[in-house]
């Protein structure tokens, strides 16, 4: 509770490396009368120093941040702050990723072409403890849950491990295994491993292969 007696504001944390995205979250949420942005970052690094020094309620995160990516930071505040919630604001599609981060430690997913007004309802969910994605992913999620413990159904990208679908993103925009591996701080061998087990699981012949579905996806996957 405020001196006042009214309820303490919402404290959100924004985390996006695009400036022109967190001028309009922020613009956004700052005109919510119980919201206040208490930090905004553009790389993971950033984000989890302010979490360390804002204490926030919420943390607005996209999925792809300079420095990193953005299901390890979930990963990361979760396990240094139980207490925050988040929500994911992302251009990456929804039906791929909604199950990746609410295993993350996630609350919601808010796809960014998305009326702006869905990041307000989401906060807001997630401060009631309620989980926040779309009615179609609600439902997959729930089929899925359904015919637990093995994961028939699931098809495509889907079934590649979030460290798997890290090295085939990358594949998709052209990055050689040299360069993937200094990004992720792995070896050229262990990217290696990750491409056979991506070809494997996608049953696809050769690094050809791989490298053209790779690219395609990326193009349909902006």
């Amino acid at each position: 509770m405020s001196a006042f007696g009214r309820p303490a504001p919402i404290r959100v944390l924004i985390v996006d490396d695009h400036s022109l995205v967190r001028e309009g979250l922020k613009s956004l949420l700052a005109s919510q009368a119980d919201m206040d942005v208490c930090g905004e970052a553009e790389t993971a690094g950033q984000a989890l120093s302010l979490v360390e020094r804002t204490s926030p309620h919420v943390a607005v995160v996209d999925l792809t941040l300079k420095d990193g990516n953005g299901i390890q930071l979930i990963k990361d505040i979760k396990n240094r702050h139980s207490d925050v919630r988040v929500v994911v604001s992302s251009m990456h599609e929804e039906h791929v990723y909604a199950e990746r981060v609410l295993q993350a430690g996630a609350m919601a997913y808010v796809h960014k072409n998305e009326c702006t007004s869905r990041i307000v309802d989401a906060i807001h969910c997630v401060m009631g403890d309620r989980i926040f994605v779309s009615d179609q992913v609600s439902s997959r999620l729930l089929a899925q849950a359904a015919r637990r413990p093995n994961a028939a159904g699931l098809t495509g990208v889907e079934i590649l491990s979030d460290r798997e679908l890290q090295v085939f993103e990358m594949i998709g925009s052209g990055l050689t295994t040299r360069i993937i591996a200094e990004r992720l701080h792995l070896s050229p061998k262990t990217v290696d491993s990750h491409r056979q087990k991506i070809r494997e699981k996608l049953k696809l012949e050769n690094a050809t292969a791989l490298n053209h579905f790779a690219t395609q996806w990326a193009l349909d996957h902006p």
